[in-house]
């Protein structure tokens, strides 16, 4: 819409100083006959921008004059302040100063609109590290739940869990995750909350019923907490292998199976130590026969011999003179 375009014209030009009509125009995916036009409107609306002809030039927006954040549109405050800290930032030590930035921003906002981002806080929730396993695509059944958590219905549901059982529950939906490309359902049920993978949801029914919400019930810190007692509860497995550069390369961008818990220091032949968690002793094994090239050692030592006798079984299925 243009009345949108001409906000972000404005923000534009307060936050940058001055900007061309080319990359005006590159920016907001319009023609730059659409940027004259709208130029010629701000300034008919008694907005101070001017343009600045030749090399070096540009419109501009002239001071004091600055706009505030009441443009926001719903969908543009509920994305700005949802909880999606990437991890970069905390890598970098700067979580409090993002946060304390969009407390500030939320501060600037009108009081409907911070309503409006509490509301969208507490009902998304999106967790950008990840499993170790690929999602797919989106699932079946995510907009009809989206629908059910907005509209605070309780839905009933048909759901595979991971053994391949098939239940039914009924849920009362009180918001959604999206962990790296998987999403959730976070819910109450009568023994208090569950967490459902969407993907795994064969069928789902909204009821007339309204959700009630719990008193306290926070979704960011209900999540972090259920991850963390999650992979408290994953079986382990702990290997030290010494590894080539190329695997270990390979080793630091994911391997799925293969945790990198530790990296030493390369030893006078080039290895490199490196302590790896497996979720059972089988994947340590199956990793020492696709790798087998690229390790020199691995301990516990008794791993070699079982990735032997595995190879042996291997050649003893499939090898022989009628193989091509």
């Amino acid at each position: 819409m243009r009345a949108d375009r001409l906000l972000s014209i404005l923000l534009l030009l307060q936050t940058r100083r001055r900007m061309t009509t080319r990359e005006l125009s590159e920016r907001l995916e319009v023609s730059a006959r659409t940027i004259h036009r709208d130029m010629d409107a701000l300034s008919s609306a008694g907005v101070p921008v001017f343009g600045k002809p030749g090399q070096g030039g540009g419109w501009e927006l002239l001071e004091p004059y600055r706009t505030d954040l009441t443009g926001l549109s719903t969908d543009e405050s509920q994305t700005m302040f949802l909880d999606a800290l990437p991890q970069p930032l905390a890598e970098l030590g700067l979580v409090p100063a993002a946060r304390a930035a969009r407390i500030k921003l939320l501060a600037a906002l009108p009081q409907g609109s911070r309503d409006t981002v509490e509301l969208a806080r507490q009902r998304l929730y999106i967790d950008p590290s990840g499993w170790r396993d690929r999602a797919t695509a989106e699932p079946d059944h995510l907009t009809t739940i989206q629908d059910a958590v907005w509209s605070e219905r309780v839905i009933q549901i048909t759901y595979r869990r991971a053994d391949g059982t098939v239940v039914e529950r009924v849920v009362s939906p009180l918001g959604l995750v999206a962990k790296g490309r998987s999403w959730y359902v976070v819910g109450a049920v009568d023994e208090g909350y569950r967490t459902y993978r969407i993907s795994r949801v064969l069928d789902v029914r909204t009821e007339d019923e309204p959700v009630v919400r719990p008193e306290g019930f926070d979704l960011r810190d209900y999540w972090e907490q259920s991850t963390s007692d999650f992979r408290t509860t994953l079986p382990r497995f702990g290997a030290t292998a010494r590894v080539s550069d190329d695997l270990l390369t390979r080793l630091r961008f994911g391997l799925g199976f293969a945790r990198v818990m530790e990296i030493g220091e390369a030893d006078s032949d080039g290895w490199t130590p490196v302590q790896i968690d497996f979720n059972v002793e089988e994947e340590a094994v199956g990793f020492l026969i696709r790798f087998s090239a690229e390790i020199a050692s691995i301990d516990p030592d008794y791993l070699r011999g079982l990735a032997l006798a595995r190879a042996e079984t291997l050649i003893a299925q499939f090898g022989g003179d009628d193989i091509a």
